[in-house]
């Protein structure tokens, strides 16, 4: 007997039952913001915190505050945070005084920045400004007039130009690198001087003693 068209329709009595071993998907529960990729649910907050600034730690030193910031990011509670960074300051894994000597004297070597510009950055990874002060106090107007010089001695090898706009951009390079604008004239001055006859000439005529702010001075309050 030919079966009937439309039979097996799904429709009627003749409809197919649905498989018993499809059942709805249940999604999963979430997890809290603290446990996140790191940790599963069986792992506390504290854990977690710790995790995280060791994380960090690996990468390069960091400052109290920066690890602080880290943990508010990934919604550790402030409670735990305290907990974690003052343990982790009482067994000197973290030490702002060490994280900023040592910021200064890398960056200064490093990058040729001088205490202008190191204050700015110790003071934006939250570094107290006594505890920057006594970093700073490492570097004297000798060498970042040292500093200073090595950096232009090494632009003016392959600068290009007229005088005038040479010692523009000397200048302006320094300065933002932090150097007083009257110690950013003299060494350039100085260093141009010794360029050639052209350089020597244009520098001749600028008086260094007209600027202010020789003195080094850092304001990190």
């Amino acid at each position: 007997m030919t079966a009937r068209r439309g039979a097996r329709s799904g429709r009627g009595w003749d409809a197919i039952p649905p498989r018993p071993d499809r059942q709805p998907r249940v999604p999963p529960e979430p997890r809290s913001p603290a446990q996140g990729s790191l940790a599963g649910p069986s792992r506390d907050e504290s854990e977690v915190a710790r995790e995280i600034c060791l994380k960090q730690l690996a990468a390069r030193p960091r400052s109290r505050a920066e690890l602080a910031q880290a943990l508010a990011r990934r919604q550790i509670s402030t409670e735990v945070i305290a907990e974690v960074l003052d343990r982790y300051d009482e067994v000197g894994i973290i030490d702002d005084a060490a994280f900023a000597r040592a910021w200064v004297s890398s960056r200064h070597h490093g990058r040729g920045l001088a205490r202008r510009a190191l204050a700015g950055e110790l003071r934006r990874r939250g570094i107290a400004a006594e505890v920057a002060s006594e970093a700073l106090a490492s570097l004297d107007e000798d060498s970042e007039a040292t500093a200073a010089r090595a950096l232009v001695d090494r632009k003016l090898r392959t600068a290009a130009g007229a005088p005038e706009a040479v010692f523009r951009r000397l200048v302006g390079m320094l300065a933002r690198k932090g150097y007083p604008a009257g110690l950013a004239f003299r060494v350039v001055k100085d260093a141009m001087a010794e360029r050639d006859t052209e350089a020597a000439q244009f520098v001749s005529s600028i008086d260094t003693d007209a600027y202010g702010d020789a003195d080094g001075s850092t304001d990190i309050t």
